[in-house]
């Protein structure tokens, strides 16, 4: 490939509004077998579609996850949630993913601590057949359903790490997202009802019925939905706090299954920004 071709599929993707044209060049080149094959793809991109769905997978917390069109783009900022999650993970633990996706998540914590039991759900029949491509390599299982009714009740009461990358987009605002989202990524995906915390409210509802004492749930929101997202979490009756990053524009939810005796005499609820 000369400098010249090079040269002009950044031009190309920069005029289409790419950020990070030559990174995306490079990895474009990369992929493709003959000139022809490297063209269709360019102008895929040049269309709107995200770069993941044209390569067919994306880099994650150093690991490469198949993405195919139809399931949701795992995005930088979900990294943080498992590096929160994987402070508190053990050996042998019994991991939960649930609104799994491409199974970027849980595959992320089994790669970080090898020996964990890895159990991975989404309600998208698409979603569940590329997470399990990609748990496969770490003896996860993946369950097609809706949150918990998807997993096997052996696991009720269990579970130690329980993490969810839910849709957080209020309904209202979907349609002011990046044209690849809006356009190309399943609106189920995205929608978390009328203040983008209806999937949330629910997976907090339920936590205590399948966490092991001392179990946790993760789940990412918005910085502007945290003090909500937080007070749903206390009222479900977990021991909660907030963790964020504001370089990767990240916000975690931790809720805990355990009681603060101190906090409940007093009736105070303690909020803990990382």
């Amino acid at each position: 490939m000369d400098n010249r071709t090079e040269k002009c599929i950044v031009n190309k993707l920069r005029s289409a509004g790419c950020v990070f044209a030559e990174d995306e060049a490079r990895i474009l080149i990369s992929e493709a077998l003959t000139l022809e094959v490297l063209m269709k793809m360019v102008e895929m991109r040049v269309d709107g579609l995200p770069l993941e769905y044209v390569v067919g997978w994306t880099e994650f917390c150093g690991l490469r996850i198949e993405v195919g069109r139809g399931v949701f783009v795992p995005r930088k900022r979900t990294e943080f949630l498992v590096h929160q999650a994987e402070a508190l993970l053990r050996f042998r633990d019994i991991v939960v993913d649930l609104c799994c996706g491409s199974g970027v998540v849980g595959a992320a914590l089994a790669a970080a601590l090898v020996r964990v039991e890895l159990y991975s759900a989404d309600i998208d029949p698409v979603a569940v057949k590329c997470a399990s491509r990609n748990v496969m390599d770490f003896g996860g299982q993946v369950f097609e359903g809706d949150l918990y009714k998807a997993l096997p009740h052996k696991l009720k009461g269990n579970v130690n790490i329980l993490v969810a990358n839910v849709p957080y987009v209020p309904t209202e605002l979907i349609k002011f997202l990046p044209q690849e989202a809006r356009l190309h990524e399943p609106k189920v995906t995205l929608d978390g009802g009328e203040d983008g915390l209806n999937i949330l409210r629910r997976v907090a509802e339920e936590a205590l019925l399948w966490l092991a004492p001392d179990g946790h749930l993760l789940i990412e929101t918005s910085e502007i939905q945290a003090s909500k997202a937080f007070e749903i979490f206390v009222g479900a009756g977990l021991t909660t706090k907030v963790a964020r990053d504001e370089e990767l524009d990240a916000t975690v939810i931790i809720g805990s299954n355990r009681v603060n005796k101190y906090t409940q005499l007093k009736g105070v609820k303690t909020k803990y920004f990382n």
